[in-house]
């Protein structure tokens, strides 16, 4: 897939979301935090394919998000961030430095990594040096998922949004990326390589 179309793709989904909040809640906060929370969604699905497949033999991610695929998430996750930031600034809600941290801490490496993609492909940086930063992007972003999603199930959060079986649903799928994760390492190296 080429990035025009991935990125098309990931405008197209966006607006989609967009509309569905609007007809469902009309012009409201709430329509806003859906929106918020649906965009984080597809964040998540993209997330997936770069997870499960970043290295993989048998599956092509370039195939599946173009060869700029951190480029593609940095951007469907920056959308999310700007609706996550007007909600969180409309809502009046107050932020928790200490929760705040990690996810700023993921967002700076979700963006730091196209460019350092694009280091690597004009070899202006190692692939060793790559693979070790990209192993813990992955992880790192994985944690902060996993982390976003735990609390909801514990009911730690008030006014999240949604329901506990959506939060349950979620945190199982990215206990189960993981669980694929493991179970990929575990493989043969000449049959399957991930990352």
């Amino acid at each position: 897939m080429t990035f025009r179309n991935a990125l098309l793709i990931v405008l197209i989904i966006e607006v989609g979301v967009a509309l569905l909040a609007v007809i469902n809640f009309g012009t409201s906060l709430e329509a806003l935090q859906a929106v918020t929370r649906f965009s984080g969604r597809a964040s998540l699905a993209i997330f997936s394919f770069i997870f499960l497949f970043h290295n993989h033999r048998q599956i092509n991610l370039n195939k599946i998000l173009s060869d700029k695929y951190f480029l593609v998430f940095a951007i469907a996750h920056a959308i999310h961030l700007g609706e996550l930031l007007a909600y969180v600034f409309l809502s009046g809600n107050q932020v928790v430095p200490t929760r705040a941290a990690g996810g700023f801490l993921a967002y700076v490496y979700i963006f730091l990594m196209p460019y350092l993609q694009y280091k690597v492909d004009t070899n202006r940086l190692s692939e060793k040096k790559f693979k070790t930063i990209t192993l813990v992007y992955l992880y790192y972003v994985w944690s902060v998922f996993f982390l976003t999603y735990l609390p909801r199930v514990r009911g730690e959060i008030q006014n999240a949004g949604g329901s506990y079986t959506e939060f349950v649903i979620l945190l199982a799928w990215v206990s189960t990326m993981m669980g694929f994760k493991f179970s990929a390492m575990l493989k043969p190296r000449s049959r399957t390589r991930i990352d």
